[in-house]
């Protein structure tokens, strides 16, 4: 389904079954487990093994998730742990959204309403747990038109192969040895 957008990356096909997948045990609730709930509103519940070929009507979620952490000794480290972590978050929302099918089978919103709900979402959110500030900002900085290559409405980065001055060794700054030429051991004797 995604050949346009990952045509040229190795991939991994990564099925996830919302009964029989184990999740940390932290986030397991027996209230949101597949294998015990079953909805009152429509019937569907109590997934057994092999719940896939035999459940109608059945949903099929399409994810693509790249992560590149291109830094060198940690790559597949980090890359798998963020794998396994959005894997998680996946299983986890799904059974979650297959678990509160009561309180949303039936309800149907227009835009507004829609807008209005993640508003006052937000805002319980945030008065939860507080209003953060970007841990990241960026600033635009005006370059000549000939140097762009993105839209106007994109941020720019200065075009330069000089490292900024906060890079720089210093040159008056002798270089540091990693041991000393000769190394004088105490005299025991005195």
């Amino acid at each position: 389904i995604f050949d346009k957008e990952a045509k040229d990356l190795e991939r991994e096909v990564c099925f996830i079954d919302i009964a029989s997948d184990e999740i940390p045990e932290r986030y397991y609730k027996e209230s949101e487990d597949p294998k015990y709930f079953k909805s009152q509103k429509t019937g569907r519940g109590q997934l057994k093994e092999g719940w896939r070929d035999t459940h109608q009507p059945i949903m099929c979620s399409y994810k693509l998730v790249t992560v590149k952490f291109e830094v060198w000794g940690l790559q597949t480290r980090v890359e798998q742990f963020v794998h396994k972590v959005v894997r998680d978050i996946l299983l986890i929302g799904h059974r979650q959204a297959f678990a509160w099918v009561d309180e949303w089978y039936g309800e149907y919103m227009t835009m507004d309403e829609v807008r209005e709900f993640e508003r006052a979402t937000q805002e319980a959110t945030n008065k939860k747990i507080g209003i953060f500030p970007p841990a990241i900002s960026i600033s635009n900085i005006s370059m000549p038109s000939s140097t762009r290559s993105a839209p106007s409405s994109a941020p720019s980065t200065p075009l330069s192969t000089d490292a900024p001055d906060f890079l720089t060794v210093p040159k008056d700054r002798p270089r540091k040895k990693s041991a000393p030429e000769t190394l004088t051991l105490p005299d025991p004797s005195k």
